[in-house]
């Protein structure tokens, strides 16, 4: 049985987007006190434990936190330390159709921050694309609106250009079709850009930050750690010195984490996305059981369970 003797930073999820889908099953694991992650590399099942006194904080991500606000009086009561990282490109429908419109998760935003604080909430403009009709002024017009409306609810924007995995960019090239071009802009023009976003969000008291885009590293862009210890230490009086920076792919800063979900569980479907390989998404979720000890069955794998 393999021990851990330290809080988990409890990353809900990189993978697919529980709070917008899945939180009434993350509910019923919190309230029994575990639940299985499966590494997908590996294969290998782990049982984590959800208790409050092991949980170091919750990293939730999502595009669509308002399914899961009525969750998060009861979690605060119960006395765990969360903070909460909300994409929100307002690309058009093309690309991310299934995503409420930026109103609705403007308004969403607004209320956890107010709920907490504009420290626990970071702002993910991400990915940036640059396509026919998203061009650089897009991204300009767009990310100034944006900053206007979120400023003063948060105080960090996590950026990074599109990664092109193979998948990514057969469903771009499928566009193409639609009159949609994907644009080939050299690191350089991608830094300028940065630069100018960065200008626009201190304008209203936002630092930017880069999400394994070095590259854009400079200036008046930091670099990302979206699972952060020093600002969870900040926040919670998380010891930092437990904690070493895991990277989950090149370039990443984050520190360790483990993740709970799961591959191909996320129905909203964007052109983008790295974590949906085809068209699982859609079948895995109405398949889905909100009692299952992981979020997704794997049969016979719970025999490899490790422990914390």
């Amino acid at each position: 049985m393999a021990l851990f003797n330290k809080p988990r930073i409890v990353s809900v999820s990189r993978r697919t987007d529980i709070p917008a889908f899945y939180g009434e099953w993350f509910m019923q694991r919190v309230r029994k006190g575990w639940t299985l992650s499966h590494n997908p590399f590996s294969h290998r099942v782990l049982r984590v434990s959800l208790r409050p006194e092991d949980v170091g904080a919750f990293v939730f991500w999502s595009k669509n936190f308002a399914p899961f606000l009525p969750y998060l009086a009861e979690l605060k009561t119960l006395g765990y330390k969360m903070t909460f990282l909300y994409t929100l490109t307002g690309l058009p429908g093309v690309f991310e159709g299934r995503v409420p419109d930026a109103e609705v998760t403007v308004s969403t935003f607004r209320a956890i921050s107010k709920m907490f604080s504009p420290r626990h909430i970071q702002w993910r403009y991400d990915p940036i694309l640059l396509t026919s009709v998203t061009d650089e002024k897009f991204h300009l017009r767009r990310f100034r609106d944006l900053c206007r409306r979120l400023g003063g609810y948060t105080t960090r924007c996590y950026i990074s250009f599109v990664n092109l995995y193979p998948k990514v960019e057969r469903r771009l090239q499928a566009l193409e079709k639609k009159g949609v071009k994907l644009l080939s802009v050299p690191e350089a023009e991608q830094a300028a850009l940065a630069q100018r976003l960065a200008e626009i969000a201190a304008e209203h008291g936002i630092e930017l930050y880069s999400c394994c885009n070095d590259h854009l590293v400079g200036g008046w862009v930091k670099k990302a750690r979206c699972v952060d210890a020093e600002l969870l230490a900040a926040l919670f009086g998380l010891e930092v010195g437990l904690y070493r920076i895991k990277p989950t792919r090149k370039q990443c800063g984050c520190y360790e984490s483990v993740d709970i979900g799961t591959y191909d569980t996320c129905p909203h479907g964007c052109i983008y996305c790295y974590a949906n390989a085809g068209s699982k998404a859609g079948k895995n979720y109405l398949h889905h059981g909100p009692n299952s000890p992981a979020l997704i069955s794997r049969g016979n794998s719970l025999m490899d369970t490790t422990s914390d």
